[in-house]
């Protein structure tokens, strides 16, 4: 947590950590107070042999918030914690969750099941020889899967790739990986619930993807156009999954453009 002004809530992804936010960090929490944190299973967090949900790595974010005192937060999500906002958002329609979201800007991620096209390394995570590949899972796999997923001109540097796989591996954090990708059946599991709270949503919500990204790029674009009125979306081409690590001015470009509205809106 770090900065003063209104709250910002920033939700990292699949298979890293808060470290993703790095590149944009300085300069938010020049205008910002920024909280984040890693999710159960990532990064620097306790890494349990369990079923890992979604709706528990969500009372981990109310919880935070309420032990701050935090009443009201813009999000900012990427990937797996695309889910995440979107379980958050879903209980906010509801009524019952503790905060309220004042904005939902959301980065790479598989916010429509039918639109992900997982690697074949997640499919094979996901499937039952899951935990003995993870077991095999090293850096050399996580360098080679991260080139497919970045931009052309973007990849990785080596000291970048150390990083992830620093934190990914940190009490031996790969030994879950598996565990972890169940969210590819949750998000079809939940399909309705989360889709339909993009869809119903009233709050500001800003789209902003590298288009180069196999997983979830200009394809899912075209989807989210389809199913969300009104679309405010930013497209930023040669980029890949990971737009803050790969283009970090123009996400804080994004995001402070986005913010600033809400923010004079609000005041």
């Amino acid at each position: 947590m770090e900065g003063q002004g209104p709250e910002l809530l920033l939700i990292h992804g699949f298979p890293t950590s808060s470290w993703d936010w790095k590149k944009v960090w300085p300069e938010l929490t020049r205008h910002y107070r920024c909280i984040t944190l890693d999710m159960l299973g990532f990064g620097y967090s306790s890494k349990p042999r369990q079923k890992y949900l979604i709706s528990e790595q969500a009372d981990i974010f109310e919880n935070l918030l309420d032990t701050l005192g935090v009443e009201a937060a813009h999000l900012i999500a990427h990937d797996y914690g695309d889910t995440v906002a979107q379980e958050l958002l879903s209980r906010q329609l509801d009524g019952e969750l503790t905060f309220s979201i004042q904005s939902l800007h959301l980065l790479n991620g598989g916010l429509f099941p039918e639109t992900h096209r997982a690697l074949l390394i997640q499919k094979l995570m996901l499937s039952p020889c899951g935990g003995l590949l993870a077991r095999l899972f090293s850096r050399k796999k996580l360098e080679k899967n991260f080139r497919k997923i970045f931009g052309p001109a973007t990849a990785p540097s080596q000291q970048e790739i150390d990083d992830f796989w620093q934190l990914i591996t940190h009490n031996r954090g790969q030994l879950v990986m598996h565990r972890l990708m169940d969210y590819m059946n949750q998000r079809r599991q939940y399909r309705e619930r989360w889709v339909s709270a993009l869809q119903k949503v009233s709050i500001p919500t800003r789209l902003t993807v590298g288009l180069s990204d196999p997983i979830s790029g200009a394809h899912m674009v075209e989807r989210y156009r389809e199913l969300i009125p009104n679309p405010d979306i930013v497209e930023l081409e040669n980029i890949g999954h990971y737009p803050n690590v790969e283009a970090p001015a123009r996400i804080i470009s994004s995001i402070t453009n986005f913010l600033r509205t809400q923010v004079r809106a609000v005041s």
